[in-house]
Order: C-alpha cells, then structure tokens, then sequence
C-alpha cells in the first residue's frame, strides 16, 4: 500500500516552506508521495483576503512541480467542510493507501479547536513539523497533553510492524521563516498572477471552478 501525507490548508498562497516541509517530513517517514488539500474554505480562518480557490491551486501546483506531491481540491466534490470529514472520506475512497496527517506546530496549538480532534488522531498517525515560534504554545497545548503518551519516533515509525493510530511524530525541521501572511503583506496582489483556465484537479481530474461570485436578488 502506498504511504501518502496529507497536508491541508488555505494555501493563500503556497510557498516554498509548504515544500521544504513536505519534501522533509517524506524523507523522514518514508512516505512515497504527499497530497495538498486545498481547502475551499477554512472554517477557523476569515474568508476576508481569501483568494479565489483556482489562484491558491494554481500557486499550488507551481510549488509543488517536479515533486512527488499532488494538488487538490478534493473536499469541494466530497462536499465535506471539516477535516475529519474529509479524512474518513478520503480512507472510503481510496483504501488502498495508508495515510499521514502531516500539520505544523502552529496547528497542534490550535488542534484542541478543531472539530472531533481526539477523532482525527484515532483516524490516522499525526506528524507535527516544527514551526518557529510556535513550539512552546503547541508543547503546552490541551492537543498535546493528550497525544503525548502516543509519541513515536520517526525511525520507530518506520519499523513498526503494524499500522495504528493514534501515532504522534515529532519532526524537527531547521525553522523556516517564510508564511502565507508575509508573502500577502508583500504582494497583495499576488493572485493576479495566476489568473487564467480552471487549473485541474490531480486526484479527481475535473476543472476547478471558482465559485460563482452571490449577488443580491
């Protein structure tokens, strides 16, 4: 079976810490390739400077090229809205693989207020890659206090004779400065440049469509 990682997010946009991270955390877990899941929209992030869904693919896919990594926007056709949604959906549909959870130490810190987290950690192993700044807030976190007695190291990670979770892995990564945030701040109007045909989607095959904009009646 392969061993793909799961990296979610607004990708608004993609960068090149989203690949250094991924490309790393493959190497230490053995994993064979990596999904992006582009989220349509974050239930714990505004939708104020939330670039169109095709614009956050596209930098996306431009990160991601010539790596073993596929974009996706895979939630807008399993209509789910929440990651554990998305999760038990993904293992339906594609049982032959086996998944990873690969988030950030930013997102353990906050992981407690995600809907049915404790749930996320029983459907698949967790690998938390170091973010800096937010390692303290993630050590202390109520996340945390809970997955700690589930730590495994990546190498025991690989040698496990069975696959279970909850699994927590902690990976160390030599900081990586760079953010969606910044990268905004210093262009907002990055989207602009990756304007053009509904980029398509790489598990599902379909043109990404923008959502028709609502307007009053």
């Amino acid at each position: 079976m392969k061993l793909t990682g799961l990296l979610g997010g607004s990708f608004n946009p993609a960068h090149g810490g989203h690949r250094a991270i991924t490309l790393f955390a493959m190497e230490a877990l053995g994993l064979d390739e990596a999904w992006w899941l582009v989220s349509p929209g974050n239930p714990l992030k505004p939708e104020a400077g939330m670039a169109p869904l095709s614009a956050r693919v596209r930098s996306a896919q431009a990160q991601a090229r010539r790596a073993p990594i596929k974009v996706t926007a895979i939630e807008r056709e399993l209509g789910t809205r929440y990651t554990i949604d998305t999760l038990r959906a993904l293992k339906r549909r594609f049982p032959r693989r086996r998944f990873v959870w690969l988030m950030g130490a930013d997102n353990l810190a906050q992981f407690h207020l995600w809907k049915d987290w404790q749930a996320i950690a029983r459907e698949m192993p967790i690998a938390v890659i170091a973010r800096p700044g937010y390692d303290d807030a993630a050590l202390a976190s109520p996340a945390m206090a809970w997955l700690r007695r589930y730590r495994l190291s990546a190498a025991g990670f690989q040698n496990r004779g069975r696959w279970s979770a909850p699994a927590l892995i902690e990976l160390r990564f030599d900081p990586d400065p760079r953010s969606a945030t910044e990268l905004r701040r210093a262009d907002p109007d990055w989207a602009g440049r990756f304007s053009g045909p509904p980029p398509r989607d790489a598990l599902t095959h379909s043109p990404i469509h923008d959502p028709a904009p609502v307007t009053d009646a």
